[in-house]
């Protein structure tokens, strides 16, 4: 945990204040604790004014979510903050306010979090503090004021008429059969406020007035100008922070791939969700994290697949909420090439998987949950998340009439990059003439998995365990 952030993957929220739905679910400062309490240590929240433009509220602008007072929303931060970590809580403010607000904003986190509160001893870093350094610290992340305006763009009425992959049933669909939206304007996307225009000098000028915001910020997010490319270039001795959208992103990865790397080994990149997602249903992080992205920003109050992924890979590390980005992607080779995620590589580590069987659903679910009137009829299936030649998932048959199914069937998959893979392992319910039940759930890291015999805790769609089904499941790791 002494590397810069930047070598880390970093556990972090998207709109952490909605209790629902991006359009019209209430706001709260209750999302945020349980982020927080699942050990998420990035929290972003949107500024805006209130009515009577004296203060500051927390809400989703231009939707019908009804706001939250930015001050209950810090005072929850700071009271559970480290509860489920030491490690730092990095704030994210998306900020539409004019410079008086933004002065008040920064008095109210000055009196909130006090010495918690981490201000640089340089508005330009060469490189971000550790992990270990920052230890019990908060951390403000957001653009200088004189990058903000008060003409904003009216975003809503951009059309992305995508379907929306994650919500195709209870659980979700597959995260690899998620056709990522294709975006025919390359242009750069942020979901931070993009506010140059002629009117722009007066603001400026006012906004440089605000040495107390400007001070606040600890990790800056730049506003590039132009294109991907641009946006992407690595600026020598200055660390900054760069949101892109997640059709950007696979746009990007498309023609870019190395350029986003070479951005990730010094700079921190940050991805949203696209705006078509007003479930709040999350997209496939593997691409991120397979690009060196730090920051997969996921709606936490949301559940499915993808959800489970991001649950699986912060399992790792003691569950701290920041992983070591594996060395593959900070490495560079003889002619300073870096690694090209769509090489085909070798097989290095082959991970053999046995389920012998499962109990304790008798325990916590009625004995008519699954079925009416038989026992249910269970099967598993286990599989691998990670590069795309990995990727594959497998299942045992069902087991009729048994709340203690034995299965005794074993897996082998051969990984090309074990050190950035999950192993998934869901149970289902067979049901012949309905969708086959939910019977929980849970991704684990394979790079922490250790070889022999396990009992294997489940999780609900939420990711909370229950209180008593797990699997008995075997690892072993061939040469």
């Amino acid at each position: 945990m002494n590397l810069p952030l930047t070598h880390y993957f970093i556990y972090t929220g998207h709109n952490s204040y909605l209790t629902g739905n991006q359009l019209s679910s209430p706001c709260s400062e209750v999302p945020i604790i349980k982020a927080l309490k699942r050990g998420v240590r990035v929290i972003e929240l949107d500024l805006w004014p209130n009515s009577s433009k004296d203060s500051v509220h927390v809400l989703h602008g231009r939707t019908l979510t009804t706001p939250v007072e930015l001050v209950k929303c810090l005072k929850s931060i700071k009271e559970h903050a480290f509860v489920a970590s030491d490690y730092p809580v990095v704030i994210t403010l998306e900020d539409h306010l004019t410079p008086d607000l933004q002065e008040k904003v920064a008095q109210m986190v000055h009196d909130t979090f006090g010495e918690l509160l981490y201000i640089p001893e340089s508005s330009d870093l060469k490189e971000l503090p550790s992990p270990e350094t920052l230890k019990g610290r908060i951390l403000i992340s957001t653009k200088p004021p004189k990058e903000y305006l008060e003409a904003e763009e009216d975003k809503s009425t951009k059309s992305q008429r995508v379907k929306d992959y994650s919500d195709d049933d209870v659980w979700g669909e597959e995260p690899s059969e998620a056709t990522p939206y294709k975006d025919k304007n390359n242009k750069y996307e942020s979901d931070e406020s993009d506010h140059d225009n002629e009117d722009s000098e007066h603001y400026i000028k006012k906004a440089d007035s605000c040495p107390a915001y400007k001070n606040l910020i600890a990790i800056h997010a730049g506003k590039p100008k132009g294109g991907l490319e641009e946006a992407l270039k690595v600026e020598k001795d200055k660390v900054r922070r760069l949101s892109l959208a997640e059709q950007e992103l696979e746009k990007a990865a498309e023609r870019h791939q190395q350029l986003i790397i070479r951005f990730t080994q010094q700079n921190i990149l940050r991805i949203y969700p696209k705006g078509t997602r007003v479930t709040s249903s999350n997209y496939k992080p593997l691409i991120g994290w397979l690009h060196g992205a730090q920051m997969i920003a996921f709606n936490m109050q949301g559940y499915g697949r993808s959800l489970w992924l991001m649950h699986g890979m912060f399992r790792a590390n003691g569950g701290c909420g920041y992983v070591r980005k594996p060395d593959f992607l900070m490495q560079h080779g003889p002619n300073n090439e870096v690694f090209d995620p769509k090489a085909k590589l070798p097989v290095k580590k082959i991970l053999k998987v046995k389920v012998y069987m499962g109990d304790g659903w008798h325990l916590d679910f009625k004995q008519t949950h699954f079925d009416a009137y038989s026992p249910p009829d269970f099967y598993t299936r286990v599989g691998i998340a990670g590069a795309a030649a990995d990727e594959i998932m497998r299942k045992t048959r069902a087991i009729e009439d048994s709340w203690t199914p034995v299965w005794n069937e074993e897996f082998t998959f051969e990984l090309t990059l074990p050190e950035i893979a999950l192993l998934r392992i869901e149970v289902h319910e067979y049901d012949m003439s309905e969708k086959d039940d939910f019977a929980g759930q849970t991704c684990l890291p394979v790079s922490e998995l250790r070889p022999g015999i396990r009992a294997v805790p489940l999780c609900d769609r939420k990711g909370y365990p229950y209180p008593s089904a797990r699997l008995l499941m075997k690892f072993e790791f061939l040469p």
